[in-house]
């Protein structure tokens, strides 16, 4: 298997905080990163909005992985439900820019309780949604230009339905690498 590290340690520096007080809410989290990886801790409030998420700069130019075929992670989150959210710089994530939220490419996946995860998220894993909400697109994820990763903690899951792993309160997770695989 060949990968390609895209993020890593310090290699994080840049990333922030978007909590949903862009929507009204309350939840509030801190990122920042060392040696270790991103760091982000949260207070997380159901109520408004009940997400938090960190995101990476937008990356210019962007990323062509249409040589690989997903993103491994390896994560600390807790036990928790997160969801891997990326941009695209394509003509379709362009125009979407117009909507608030605009269009993001997601996949959830679960974390252990204890230690790290590594945790791969196929390209073909990749649904459209704005804002928590699935958009149903005669398109597919293009891998050729993305321009922005986003971790996120959020009580909605993929179909817009709730999120079984989310809870309110105290969350940290720390995010120690993103990777492209073939």
């Amino acid at each position: 298997m060949h990968t390609t590290t895209l993020f890593r340690g310090d290699g994080f520096v840049g990333w922030q905080a978007l909590n949903d007080t862009i929507m009204g809410g309350r939840s509030q989290g801190h990122c920042h990163c060392g040696s270790w990886g991103l760091e982000f801790t949260a207070q997380l409030v159901r109520q408004g909005g009940g997400f938090i998420s960190c995101r990476s700069p937008v990356l210019s130019p962007p990323l062509d992985l249409r040589t690989f075929s997903a993103l491994r992670l390896t994560v600390s989150g807790g036990g928790r439900r997160y969801k891997l959210g990326l941009t695209c710089n394509d003509p379709v994530s362009r125009a979407s820019a117009l909507i608030p939220g605009g269009l993001r490419w997601v996949s959830e996946f679960d974390t252990v309780a204890d230690g790290a995860s590594a945790v791969v998220v196929p390209f073909t894993a990749l649904r459209p949604v704005v804002r928590a909400k699935p958009v149903a697109m005669p398109i597919g994820f293009d891998a050729q230009r993305v321009s922005r990763f986003q971790l996120l903690h959020s009580r909605f899951n993929d179909s817009g339905g709730e999120n079984p792993g989310f809870r309110a309160g105290p969350l940290r997770f720390v995010l120690h690498t993103i990777e492209a695989i073939k």
